[in-house]
């Protein structure tokens, strides 16, 4: 099921499972009780490794770095001085929140883009997020395909990137559905093992670099729903040298549906700890029935919980727009753009304001 555009721990036994578990239904009631537009506070931007827990998980006291590039960034200024107040007001909640940056491609400069938004970062005393998605047969054919055309030049890219980060802090979301996807069944036998080989390379290139955090995704609650089918692909692809794992990327379903099912997860992984893509599930899902609408640019969806290291789940390090907001899923209806193009029109409406 692809969805969407381009786009070390210590070993817990079972009764801490189970108290994490229990933390995890007293912060589901808090974020019912919230809603997604609360105000986060951020902590001090103290530069760590970042393995302490604190108010959540093991990032809790860092800040999350806003790039001031991006298409929402653009659209602010095309829209300066047309007198659309109210779209204005809608798309700086997107452009002002810390969302990823995506590396896609192995096109001239990626290093040298990679290098500049870590020191930038850096200098701002920040933590900036990035998402590696170049993975070869990326996407199964789906909307987003594409990637390295073989394993060296993947392994070769990675480490390119690797490089780029020496001496700064990041947190890596790495292949949006590359490990959810082998399970599923859509590589052969070669191909499956080959993806979770260069998913372990990758987790040990760039754990090499001191103060790199690397989340292996996991897909989403309804995506592999039983999480033990997922354990032993997890394991291959080098989950044990990971930080952790990533939950609903480009995805919509509930922060409290993916805190459930990350704790699930996390028990069957001796405690790994997860981050959870909240960009656009301010309204959960998309009634399921319609195809495509269910992931693919579904109508009626919201910007979800702000991007905040402080998630009061001490297996949660972390809440990210992980998905840029307004960046298209595919071209599968509504007018839509093909995947990773800025479409303002579904940007109005995540952020709650069309006129």
């Amino acid at each position: 099921m692809p969805k969407h555009a381009t786009p070390t721990r210590g070993r817990w036994a079972l009764p801490v499972a189970g108290l994490a578990l229990v933390l995890v239904m007293a912060a589901i009631v808090v974020l019912a009780r919230r809603g997604a537009d609360s105000p986060v506070v951020l902590g001090p931007a103290a530069v760590r490794s970042g393995d302490a827990a604190g108010s959540g998980g093991r990032l809790s006291d860092r800040e999350l770095y806003v790039d001031p590039n991006g298409a929402a960034v653009n659209q602010l200024t095309a829209w300066q001085g047309t007198g659309r107040t109210s779209e204005i007001t809608a798309i700086r909640r997107i452009a002002d929140q810390p969302t990823a940056t995506w590396f896609a491609d192995a096109a001239p400069g990626y290093a040298e883009r990679a290098r500049t938004l870590v020191a930038a970062a850096t200098a701002a005393g920040r933590l900036p997020v990035l998402t590696l998605y170049n993975i070869p047969e990326r996407d199964c054919s789906g909307q987003s395909a594409g990637g390295a055309a073989d394993a060296a030049d993947y392994q070769a890219w990675v480490r390119t990137l690797a490089g780029s980060l020496r001496g700064h802090q990041a947190l890596i979301v790495l292949e949006p559905d590359a490990v959810p996807q082998a399970v599923q069944g859509c590589l052969d036998e070669d191909a499956t093992a080959e993806r979770y080989d260069l998913l372990a390379d990758a987790v040990d290139a760039l754990r090499a670099v001191p103060g790199v955090l690397v989340y292996l995704d996991a897909g989403n609650p309804t995506w592999i729903t039983q999480p033990s089918r997922l354990t032993a692909a997890l394991r291959r692809a080098g989950i044990a040298r990971a930080s952790g794992f990533s939950l609903n990327v480009a995805n919509f379903e509930t922060t409290a549906d993916n805190l459930a099912y990350g704790t699930r997860l996390s028990a069957l992984l001796s405690g790994a700890h997860f981050v959870v893509d909240t960009s656009r599930n301010g309204n959960g899902p998309a009634q399921k029935g319609g195809g495509d609408r269910h992931w693919c640019n579904p109508p009626g969806r919201a910007l979800g919980e702000a991007p905040t290291t402080r998630t009061g789940v001490p297996l949660a390090d972390a809440y990210l727009w992980i998905k840029r907001p307004g960046e298209s899923d595919g071209a599968c209806g509504n007018g839509a753009p093909p995947a990773g193009e800025w479409w303002p029109e579904y940007a109005l409406d995540l952020a709650g304001s069309r006129s």
